[in-house]
């Protein structure tokens, strides 16, 4: 049984096995109060009685019928039938709070973020890809350019050089040959045509294909077909003297067509004209090798952001259910003694495992169990000991 001090109300355990005759005294050890603790009368064992229930401004009975107690439960409860607390509390209960609030919004927000970090990424990539390519477009486009001026002028040198050479031998002199055709990058080349005389055809005499020499170029229609327009532009662009670039699509050898970057230029003091001419693909080849690594890198840290946006949504979810069942476990186990002690069950102990909320809380009621113990025994003494 438990004995409370009336003046500083501590509590303490008693064996009422061990009481001699129908009362005992001992001295409170924290104020030195004289404590009597009277020896309870063996109940009945075919009738067993409820413990004792309090109502304001009412005595309290030793011994509470059945009946009065289930009445006293009605009213404690205001009435109606006790219900569960989760759904006095509604559908949702704490548990089923705490995954939406700090999982399921966690992985909205996760994977927005994620979302948008992918997406700028893949922007930003775009961007400097596109820039990347446009600005070494625009150096190789300038190279070429340089290239068809030099090889120009080394030509217009090597003619003022040798004032007899004519045109038709420009193929079979080797040196004339090494200067006007030169290597540019893989593919490239350079070639020297001349512009329509007063029969207004166009011919080249000197190229890396020893079959278009000196025909009329205009016969390139039928082969290049729809293609043919564009390099006919660029090819015819330098009427006036001003220089002429563009781009074309060309068939190559093994009967593909690809898209070429041409320059011409004047030999200056001549009717020659001088072209270079490359593959478009060669120019921006290592910005579409800069790409092709940067898509790769990319997609390894779009990998990277997923593996630890789900790590972290694993660890937030286990996080979340097991300290929500403890959490729902511990109010459980108070909800249920204060509903203990609500209907007089006053022996009830009270869980105190915690220093947080939840144990002020335990503690609180335990202070409340304790006021109600002490107040039944200032109400049996009075009884006892009328004035």
């Amino acid at each position: 049984m438990i004995v409370i001090c009336e003046d500083c109300g501590k509590k303490y355990r008693i064996d009422p096995s061990k009481i001699k005759g129908k009362t005992a005294k001992f001295k409170c050890k924290a104020c030195n109060h004289i404590i009597t603790v009277s020896k309870p009368e063996p109940k009945p064992p075919e009738s067993p009685q409820p413990p004792p229930f309090i109502e304001a401004d009412s005595e309290v009975s030793q011994q509470t019928p059945p009946a009065a107690a289930a009445r006293i439960k009605k009213k404690i409860s205001g009435g109606r039938s006790r219900i569960p607390l989760s759904l006095k509390l509604g559908s949702i209960g704490l548990r089923t709070k705490m995954i939406v609030l700090f999982f399921f919004i966690p992985i909205v927000f996760f994977a927005a973020s994620s979302f948008l970090i992918t997406r700028q990424m893949n922007t930003l990539a775009g961007q400097l890809t596109d820039e990347s390519t446009r600005i070494v477009t625009k150096m190789a486009e300038d190279k070429m350019a340089d290239i068809a001026r030099a090889v120009a002028t080394q030509c217009k040198l090597y003619l003022l050089g040798h004032p007899g050479l004519r045109k038709e031998k420009f193929i079979r002199d080797s040196n004339f040959k090494r200067l006007a055709v030169q290597k540019v990058g893989m593919t490239g080349y350079t070639a020297l045509y001349e512009l329509p005389g007063p029969d207004g055809i166009w011919r080249t005499w000197s190229h890396v294909n020893p079959k278009i020499i000196g025909i009329n170029m205009i016969k390139l229609k039928k082969p290049l077909g729809r293609n043919f327009d564009g390099f006919w532009r660029v090819y015819t662009g330098v009427k006036g003297g001003k220089e002429s670039k563009g781009y074309y699509t060309w068939q190559d050898k093994d009967g593909r067509f690809r898209d070429k970057f041409m320059v011409c230029t004047l030999i200056e003091g001549t009717s020659y004209v001088v072209a270079a001419t490359t593959y478009l693909d060669e120019l921006t080849r290592n910005v579409h090798i800069l790409k092709k690594d940067s898509e790769e890198a990319i997609g390894k840290t779009q990998n990277t952001i997923w593996i630890i946006w789900g790590v972290t949504l694993l660890l937030i979810g286990a996080i979340v259910l097991i300290y929500g069942q403890r959490l729902a476990g511990r109010i459980k186990s108070l909800t249920d003694v204060a509903e203990r002690i609500s209907v007089g069950e006053l022996e009830e102990e009270v869980p105190i495992k915690s220093k947080d909320e939840l144990g002020e809380l335990a503690e609180a009621i335990s202070r409340m169990q304790d006021s109600i113990r002490l107040s039944i025994e200032r109400l049996r003494r009075r009884r006892s000991n009328p004035k």
